[in-house]
């Protein structure tokens, strides 16, 4: 079977099985019978063909059926192992690109603060640090704790909001989180990112940011809504290559636990995701 069957070689499987059958036939109709049924009929006349196989093809689907079923197994336990090396895999590749995403975003915004000899310089510089430490030597782990993660959430927000000084205001709510659960790194900062992002690109005051989350049982709700300047495209918040990387992150790592929704209407941009956590 492994040799001819599994490698679609249909004609030398059949002739191979064949012979084996009639190989098994003449043994025991010429050796075996007439040593365990001596002088008896049995052993000194041939049945016919028809009778003899019925007494060998049952045995031998019988024990090519375990032997099936006993490749199948291994081969869908290889499967698994391989399917479980790309996830981790892509994912590896998803994170990466988060954080010079962020860089990109951010070294943009403080070399025009730079430029403009601001005193809040130093302090972004500090607030990015922080963060940047955060991305890339706390948030190794597939899942990290869900209090954690949302104790960076405010410092990307501060982080933003001293860009922003008096051009608008930001609200960030966050319940009493009850219980210890975790959550994959770096999901939400993305829409954030981008709330932040495309308010300040479209218009240059009355900028207003509302975050909000909230968890019931293990169910995280997340909020996320921002204004923008009418006439402003947002074609590059929904095709850029941080919501791609968070569509594709939730998919791998929340199949069925999660439900996404963004919607644009009345000037604004609204988020929603719900996620289904896990306890720590």
């Amino acid at each position: 079977m492994p040799k001819f069957l599994y490698k679609k070689k249909y004609w030398q499987f059949f002739l191979g099985a064949g012979m084996v059958v009639a190989i098994i036939i003449t043994i025991e109709e010429t050796v075996l019978e007439p040593l365990i049924f001596p002088n008896t009929k049995r052993a000194e006349t041939f049945p016919g063909i028809y009778v003899s196989l019925l007494g060998v093809l049952p045995v031998m689907f019988i024990l090519s059926g375990c032997k099936f079923g006993w490749d199948a197994l291994k081969k869908q336990a290889q499967i698994d192992e391989l399917e479980t090396t790309i996830q981790e895999s892509e994912l590896q590749f998803l994170r990466s690109q988060i954080n010079p995403h962020f860089l990109f975003n951010n070294l943009n915004n403080l070399y025009s603060y730079a430029l403009q000899e601001s005193p809040k310089t130093p302090e972004i510089i500090l607030e990015m640090s922080g963060v940047l430490r955060y991305m890339l030597y706390e948030s190794k782990e597939q899942f990290v704790p869900l209090k954690k993660e949302l104790e960076q959430l405010g410092n990307f927000i501060r982080l933003y909001k001293l860009q922003i000084e008096d051009r608008g205001e930001v609200q960030f709510d966050v319940d009493k989180i009850e219980g210890e659960y975790k959550i994959a790194p770096l999901i939400l900062i993305v829409f954030i990112e981008n709330a932040f992002k495309h308010s300040q690109s479209g218009q240059s005051s009355d900028i207003e940011i509302d975050i909000s989350v909230k968890l019931n049982n293990a169910t995280l709700e997340f909020s996320c809504k921002n204004n923008y300047e009418p006439g402003f495209s947002l074609d590059s918040v929904a095709k850029g290559i941080g919501l791609k990387n968070v569509r594709k992150r939730l998919e791998l790592l929340y199949p069925k636990k999660h439900v996404l929704k963004i919607e644009e209407a009345d000037n604004s941009y609204n988020v929603y995701l719900r996620l289904e956590l896990e306890k720590v």
